[in-house]
This record gives structure tokens, sequence and C-alpha cells, in this order.
């Protein structure tokens, strides 16, 4: 069987344990279901045996998207970006989900875009770098805790399931990894300015150590009366969700 060289500049790391596939595929159940980047099938083989899946992949490594048309002929499979996928266009209606072992060098991007569609994915779910795992499942107080956590955890339930050691790939990579499940939960709107949210949480992380009235200088200016408020003098990772959104809705007035 003709092999797909692993390319580094794509952050490629191909899984060769057919059970780890096995259960990464069995943390989606049913309905449109998009892969992503299934390099040579491992997981994608499990995905199309199940007859409650509609799979479509996606796959940008012209090696890898030869070799699937030539295994796995039943496929629908699209050669192109997932970060440049117009998903409206792919599901021009109702709910997908989407999974895949996920390339590291863009795995928060992915997250991000899925974001985008919080309304039409209901579980994302798949293997991404263990460290980026733990980010995404932290809770407040830990030194993992940190943007994807908040604005993730916003929108989904954020399960980790389980670690995966370096010597089930090929090439093995210098890290472990992890596999993660996102469920939509049961949030429609936050309560707040979204975008106004986002920049909060974005603007305290980016320095993380300092109290929130000095990290959000640039959002509330010095000698407002709404920093005499006591969550100003936490930082960010002491801060739980529902926090930041409380915090967001008090800096809103500022804004006018």
């Amino acid at each position: 069987m003709q092999q797909v060289h692993a390319k580094k500049f794509l952050g490629q790391h191909f899984l060769t344990d057919l059970n780890v596939a096995r259960r990464i595929a069995e943390t989606l159940t049913q309905g449109p279901v998009l892969e992503i980047g299934p390099g040579m099938g491992v997981l994608t083989q499990f995905l199309l045996k199940n007859p409650d899946i509609d799979l479509t992949a996606i796959e940008l490594d012209r090696e890898s998207v030869a070799y699937l048309k030539e295994w796995y002929p039943e496929l629908k499979l699209i050669e192109g970006d997932f970060l440049k996928l117009d998903l409206n266009k792919l599901y021009p209606e109702g709910e997908f989900c989407v999974i895949g072992n996920y390339p590291y060098n863009i795995s928060s991007q992915i997250f991000f875009k899925v974001l985008d569609y919080k309304d039409r994915i209901p579980i994302c779910s798949g293997m991404i770098q263990k460290e980026v795992a733990e980010r995404l499942a932290s809770r407040p107080g830990k030194k993992a805790y940190g943007i994807l956590s908040v604005l993730l955890q916003a929108w989904y339930d954020i399960e980790y399931l389980f670690t995966v050691d370096e010597h089930v790939f090929n090439p093995p990579p210098k890290v472990k990894s992890a596999v993660v499940r996102l469920c939509r939960n049961s949030r429609h709107e936050l309560g707040c300015d979204e975008a106004l949210f986002k920049t909060v949480v974005k603007t305290a992380f980016n320095q993380r150590r300092k109290q929130m009235r000095n990290s959000l200088q640039g959002i509330v200016r010095k000698g407002n009366p709404i920093l005499n408020n006591e969550i100003f003098t936490k930082r960010p990772e002491q801060l739980s969700v529902e926090e930041f959104i409380n915090l967001t809705k008090l800096i809103e007035p500022c804004q006018n």
C-alpha cells in the first residue's frame, strides 16, 4: 500500500493505532459530519462504517487526496483548506458536526472557526495537542486557563476524553496528544455585546499577570469609577465565564 509522506509544514502526524481511531470516531454517532484533514483515512474508515453518519472530508494535501480517492472512492472529498471553506455553502441548512485528527499548527484557528458557526455545530470532537486540550477544558484558577478556555466554554461544554501517547503516530510528535469533545450548551445569547466580550477576554489574558484595572486600561480609562468594583482587582485566570460576561456588562456603558 502506497504511503503518504508526512509534511512538517502541514503539521502532519499520521495516527497508526486503529483502536484510538475507532474511539475518536465513536465520539460522534449520527448526522452530517465534516472530517478535517483525513490524511490516509485512519479515522475516515470508521466514520464511513457508521450508517447514521453522512460524511464529507476536506483535505489540503494533494498526496493525501490522491490516496483517499484510490482507497475510499465512496468518500465525499473536498480538496481545500478548512480555514478558507465557506461552511454555509457546504451546509446551506441544518446542523453538522466536525471531527478530525487536527493539524497541531492550526488547531486553535479551527476552534475559533467552529465558534463562528456555533449555532450550526452541536458537537466538535477530535485529537489535538495535549497542552491545547488542557487549555480548552481548564477551569478558572488553573495555569492552562486562558482565552480559548473562556471563549469556547461560553458556548460549549468541553470534555477531555483521553490522552494519546506519541508512539502511535508516524512520525511521532514531540508532545502527547489528547481527544476532546465540545458539546453545544444551552446558552442562546451572552446578555452582553459579544464583540466586546471577546475583546475584554483577549485583552485581559494578553497581560494575564496584571490585575484587570491595569490590563484593561485601553478599554476603560484610568479614573473611571467602575474601576472601584472588586472585579477589577482580580487577574483574568480568576474569573469564570459568567464573571467575564458581568465584567463586559460593566464596561459596555463606557463604550458609548
